[in-house]
């Protein structure tokens, strides 16, 4: 079996990188470029080098700019990023676990599909105390999270 070029396989991550964040499945983008769901895998893998007007209506379809594919290319010299949304994608793909990676891109996803400023404000304010309360140990501290106190919106106190 041969091995995929790494330039194809770097464009490959940020198709499915980006595909999952904006909640597509691959039979759905597929469908959408008129295309298999495992010409789709063969994309994300890199075993198929994606051309210049599929990688158009990728970037379309996906809503980000053609160059999105492009970020992070491993030995080229990197312009600043765009868009911050970008950067997140940037540091999940980083992340060699699948399974917190999955995790990663489904809460972006879901975190901007809250409306209400003051629960998407009080999530992430929530998620970084959490996340503090574990990075910010000294060693052998007890293992145990520390609690984290995350006040109701008012008006919706328990009756």
């Amino acid at each position: 079996m041969r091995k995929p070029n790494p330039y194809d396989a770097h464009v490959g991550s940020r198709l499915r990188a980006c595909r999952t964040l904006a909640g597509f499945s691959q039979e759905r983008l597929g469908t959408a470029v008129s295309l298999s769901f495992q010409q789709i895998q063969k994309y994300e893998k890199g075993l198929n080098r994606i051309g210049a007007s599929r990688l158009q209506q990728f970037a379309q379809i996906l809503n980000v700019p053609p160059s999105y594919f492009f970020e992070d290319m491993p030995g080229v010299e990197q312009q600043p990023q765009a868009r911050p949304e970008h950067a997140v994608v940037s540091e999940i793909e980083q992340d060699k676990s699948p399974v917190s990676r999955r995790q990663a891109l489904e809460l972006v996803r879901n975190f901007g599909k809250i409306s209400d400023p003051t629960v998407r404000d009080r999530i992430f304010q929530l998620i970084k105390a959490a996340a503090t309360s574990y990075s910010g140990k000294a060693e052998g501290e007890d293992e145990q999270p520390a609690a984290v106190a995350v006040a109701a919106p008012a008006g919706d106190e328990p009756a």
